[in-house]
């Protein structure tokens, strides 16, 4: 049986047809995949470290608003709410889960054990649970390894240089991190080395540092070392002030603290481990697996001195010092 069809009819069903193919392969093709960034910090005073994250991503190709979409989770410096932040980023489905700091990383891991991870840390990952190994991670998670626990030494000796005379040097330590313990005990076997006095001061809440920092008073302190937390770093303005008032010369972890009026810092840079961190995000999104991606180690750390706030507290910055510093902020 032969069918015959009207030309107008041929033609409308033609244009009808041509009008419908374009609107069938947008509602085909595939939605930007979405990350998850999770941090224990606040959006304030981030803005260095999201746009270290955001030059990997366009390394690896991947440009925000235009191929791939960032759901930001921010936890204000308060740990606890971590757990239901990564929840609702599960809920949400995302492709990849960026997390900056070990305690958000953890909340993450603990979350899911199907959405791939990329952290942030600067605790130890294997001693903090979040891998197997650096060279093969295993399961769902990998990242960048900040180092800067391990370099207490570094630290105590670089603040001696400042304040030779110091009988009695601080260390203000997070006893809610769960690297403390290590910190602690690392910061101790550096004084003793030196033949050093050390007291360990813990504070894990706004209210704590006001009380610490009225505790180093009291010992008659001449020196502090802030050790690595990521919630110190989110208080960093506070810890810097109470320095200020007490006038207590002291070192921190990140080159963000002697930013903030901190007399000097020494650690790895937090931009350029967020950069890393985009890069590894970006390799997952294109299918690569954590398992198979070995955590990246820093390998470059920065000596930060603030100037401005080493005259106010009448230290003279050894000639030696400043040689080694790789910012000197005036």
């Amino acid at each position: 049986m032969t069918i015959r069809i009207g030309r107008r009819k041929f033609i409308a069903g033609l244009g009808g047809a041509s009008l419908a193919w374009p609107v069938a392969a947008r509602a085909q093709q595939s939605p930007i995949p979405v990350i998850g960034f999770l941090s224990y910090a606040s959006r304030d005073g981030m803005q260095q470290l999201i746009a270290g994250f955001h030059q990997g991503l366009k390394e690896a190709s991947f440009v925000e608003g235009q191929n791939v979409a960032i759901e930001y989770r921010w936890a204000e410096g308060r740990y606890e709410e971590l757990p239901a932040l990564a929840a609702d980023l599960v809920r949400r489905q995302v492709a990849v889960i960026l997390s900056g700091g070990s305690p958000a990383a953890l909340a993450a891991k603990a979350a899911t054990a199907t959405i791939p991870i990329v952290f942030t840390s600067g605790d130890d990952p294997i001693r903090a649970g979040l891998v197997a190994s650096i060279n093969r991670p295993g399961g769902n998670v990998t990242g960048v390894y900040e180092l800067f626990t391990g370099l207490e030494a570094k630290r105590l000796g670089l603040l001696r240089e400042l304040v030779r005379q110091a009988n009695v040097i601080v260390a203000l330590v997070n006893p809610n991190l769960k690297d403390a313990e290590y910190q602690s005990r690392d910061l101790q076997a550096a004084a003793r080395t030196l033949g050093q006095q050390i007291h360990i001061i813990n504070a894990s809440s706004e209210r704590e540092l006001d009380t610490a920092f009225a505790t180093i008073s009291q010992l008659r302190a001449e020196a502090l070392i802030v050790s690595a937390d990521p919630f110190f770093i989110v208080r960093r303005e506070q810890i810097v002030a109470l320095a200020a008032r007490y006038a207590m010369p002291a070192i921190y972890i990140v080159r963000e603290f002697a930013a903030s009026g901190g007399l000097m810092s020494y650690g790895p840079n937090l931009g350029d481990g967020y950069r890393q961190a985009g890069i590894y995000t970006g390799r997952v999104l294109k299918g690569d697996k954590p398992a198979d991606l070995p955590v990246v180690q820093s390998t470059k750390f920065e000596l930060v001195i603030n100037l401005k706030t080493a005259k106010a507290l009448g230290l003279t910055i050894p000639s030696g010092v400043l040689a080694i510093a790789d910012e000197v902020i005036e």
